[in-house]
C-alpha cells in the first residue's frame, strides 16, 4: 500500500490525511512546529499515522504532498524530495504568501515554482480546487454516477499516473489539463476553482477559462 507523505498539517493536509486513512492509505505528517504538535491529529487518525519531520515524510513517502503556504516554499527539505512524485496542492494568496513577480506577471504557475526548488521531483498540481474539509467527504467508488473529478497537471507522465491512480484510490476521477504551465486554468478566481464538477463537466469549463493578471 502507498504511504503517503505530508508536509504541511493544515486544512488540506490534514484532510488529505484524513481521506487516505479511511482509505487504507498509511501517511506520514509533518509540519513546521515539529512531530510533538501533532499529538491530537495523530490520535485521531489513528494507528495508520504517524507524526514526523518534513524531511522523514519526503524521503519515506511514496507520494509527498507539499500544502504549506506558498511564501515558506523555501523551507521545504529539497534533498528528501529528489526523485518524489510531489503534489503541489498550492493556490497564491498575496495577502498572505506576499507579492511574487513571477505570478503576478503570469511567467509562472505556483507549480513551476515548486518545480524550479526541487528540479529533481516530479511535480504534479492537485487538491487544490476542492475545499479543503471536502477531500475526506466527497469521494465515492469508481463507476459511481456523477462522480466529483478533481484536475491535475504535470509535466511527467508517470508522475501524473501516479497521482491519477491515488485520486482513484479516494475516490475521484481525474481530468488532465496538461503541463503545469497550464496549472493557472484551475487556480483561484477560475471557474473551475471550487466547484463540484463531474469529468465531463469540468472538460466543458477547461476551454472557456481565460488568464488574468493576479490581484
Amino acid at each position: 500500500m502507498t504511504t503517503i507523505g505530508i508536509i504541511g498539517a493544515g486544512h488540506i493536509g490534514s484532510n488529505v490525511a484524513r481521506a487516505a486513512i479511511a482509505k487504507g492509505y498509511d501517511v506520514l505528517v509533518s509540519n513546521s512546529r515539529g512531530p510533538e504538535s501533532l499529538t491530537a491529529l495523530i490520535h485521531e487518525l489513528g494507528s495508520r499515522a504517524e507524526a514526523v519531520d518534513a524531511a522523514q515524510a519526503a524521503s519515506d513517502g511514496d507520494i509527498v504532498v507539499v500544502a504549506i503556504p506558498l511564501g515558506k516554499i523555501a523551507s521545504l527539505p529539497v534533498d528528501a524530495l529528489a526523485g518524489k512524485t510531489v503534489i503541489d496542492a498550492n493556490n497564491y494568496y498575496p495577502q498572505r504568501d506576499g507579492r511574487i513577480e513571477a505570478l503576478d506577471t503570469n511567467e509562472k504557475t505556483t507549480s513551476e515554482l515548486l518545480q524550479d526548488l526541487v528540479p529533481s521531483a516530479k511535480v504534479v498540481k492537485a487538491f487544490n480546487n476542492i475545499y479543503a474539509a471536502q477531500i475526506p467527504t466527497d469521494g465515492s467508488p469508481a463507476g459511481t454516477p456523477d462522480r466529483r473529478a478533481l484536475p491535475i497537471a504535470g509535466d511527467d507522465e508517470s508522475a501524473k499516473a501516479h497521482v491519477i491512480a491515488l485520486l482513484d484510490g479516494l475516490g475521484y476521477d481525474a481530468v488532465d489539463v496538461g503541463p503545469l504551465a497550464e496549472s493557472w486554468r484551475v487556480e483561484r478566481d477560475t471557474p473551475a476553482y471550487g466547484k463540484r464538477t463531474t469529468r465531463a463537466e469540468l472538460e466543458a469549463i477547461l476551454p472557456t477559462v481565460e488568464r488574468v493578471q493576479q490581484q
